[in-house]
């Protein structure tokens, strides 16, 4: 029995865009027709807008429990419905206790309960020593066995990840990690920066161009060259996570080219800002990598529209204001994270018309790409036998962010009153429109990955 139906002239398929009729039935998608079946059923008849899928956001930084006065479950997640996204993976660090025990990542799970809006996976970490708690955090039932198994894969840092409880490891604690996590066919996931000690920062750094020499390219391009020597050698799935060194790009085809199993994101942020655009001190702009010049965009957008860089995600990671020293402007002592749960969507599509991207390869960036790297198999796509999230939405629309509009429990970010294309109008779960025109219909409707 058909539960609801969408009219929509532009749904966003794995063939293409067609004007259709999706028909949802018990959370799924039943059919995608051109004829209304007989019955009693709701139509939503959404015209011009587009229907998409649900945006996957597989790298999201929540810090709960712990530091939940940067950021916590019911605003992360609320502000995700509100931009489209219907399930997110959550970092392993920021939060305290960092996940990396089984007792931890219990506590998590238990400081998420009843403040779910979106669906949640979550990644364990890897840090020195803490090898042993990779298949009990893999095998770990959840929720007294009623919610799936454990963490969806894995992180580690390959430089100081910024909190002092999640180190970063060497080669020689992820030759003990990589054979386990490859036994479970899981995913690595790696901050790759390989810090140069013999470069000596200044103790305070207030020019963004500074900021940028001291993070070279040349430290993510060896932390790469480290992680493709590894994938090959323990044939591991290997996943470059936020990529910004766009000198990267050739070792990167040659190990795909070699059938490697690895996969490439980049985020927003490197996508839309260039280092000549930021201002002196301004500080809403660290993170790191750092954003880099327009000559490494470009080399990034065609990457991406190659299908060498394999997704987008937005790294959200925010923190309260006072920590990105906005007061000092200085880039040394600031917090380097960028809030851009809620501006997944509009961002990457303003950016992508600049640069000859189409509605098609955002579905594929921000939905289905991104589903295959923690296995949301039943995510990602508008096909027959799929999860009925979607997002609704005008990629001709536009707005100018303002901080009344956030829904992130900090207000700053570097999209603060950019003009954006592209106004979430609605977000449906598993067939239920739970976001509509700005108002959310109903809560608490996510599930644990």
């Amino acid at each position: 029995m058909i539960d609801a139906a969408i009219l929509s002239n532009r749904i966003i398929t794995p063939n293409g865009i067609k004007k259709a009729i999706v028909l949802i039935e018990q959370g799924k998608i039943a059919a995608i027709t051109n004829e209304l079946p007989q019955g009693n059923f709701p139509i939503e008849d959404i015209g011009d807008n587009v229907l998409m899928a649900g945006i996957v956001d597989p790298h999201v930084h929540i810090n709960e429990p712990g530091r939940t006065d940067w950021e916590g479950f019911d605003t992360a997640t609320k502000a995700a419905l509100a931009g489209g996204i219907t399930s997110l993976v959550e970092m392993p660090l920021n939060a305290s206790p960092v996940t990396t025990t089984v007792k931890a990542f219990e506590e998590k799970i238990n400081a998420a309960k009843g403040k779910l809006h979106t669906n949640c996976g979550f990644w364990g970490g890897i840090i020195p020593g803490n090898e042993k708690e990779i298949e009990p955090l893999i095998e770990k039932a959840r929720l007294n066995d009623t919610v799936g198994q454990g963490v969806l894969g894995f992180k580690a840092f390959l430089t100081h990840s910024g909190i002092d409880e999640f180190p970063n490891v060497t080669e020689e604690d992820l030759r003990k990690a990589m054979p386990i996590i490859a036994k479970h066919n899981l995913p690595l996931l790696v901050h790759c920066e390989l810090s140069d000690q013999s470069l000596h920062s200044p103790l305070t750094i207030n020019r963004y161009n500074d900021y940028l020499q001291s993070r070279p390219k040349n430290w993510e391009d060896n932390a790469i060259a480290l992680m493709i020597r590894l994938c090959e050698e323990f044939n591991c799935r290997t996943h470059i996570v936020h990529l910004s060194s766009a000198d990267s790009i050739e070792q990167i085809v040659k190990a795909k080219q070699k059938g490697l199993p690895i996969t490439v994101e980049t985020a927003q942020h490197y996508l839309y800002f260039i280092a000549e655009q930021i201002k002196d001190g301004s500080t809403e702009f660290k993170c790191a990598p750092p954003i880099r010049e327009k000559e490494n965009n470009t080399k990034l957008w065609q990457a991406l529209k190659e299908g060498i860089i394999d997704f987008v995600a937005t790294d959200h990671s925010p923190a309260p204001s006072e920590m990105k020293e906005t007061a000092s402007g200085d880039f040394m002592k600031a917090w380097g994270g960028i809030a851009s749960l809620q501006f997944a969507l509009p961002v990457l599509w303003t950016a992508a018309q600049k640069n000859n991207g189409s509605l098609s390869d955002v579905a594929k960036w921000l939905c289905e790409k991104p589903a295959l790297l923690p296995s949301l198999k039943s995510k990602g796509k508008i096909e027959v036998g799929y999860d009925a999230d979607f997002v609704i939405w005008n990629p001709e629309e536009k707005f100018t962010g303002t901080a009344k509009d956030i829904l992130h429990k900090h207000k700053l970010t570097p999209y603060l009153n950019e003009e954006l294309s592209g106004v979430v109008k609605q977000t449906w779960l598993k067939g239920t429109k739970v976001y509509d025109e700005q108002k959310f219909l109903h809560l608490n409707k996510g599930t644990v990955l």
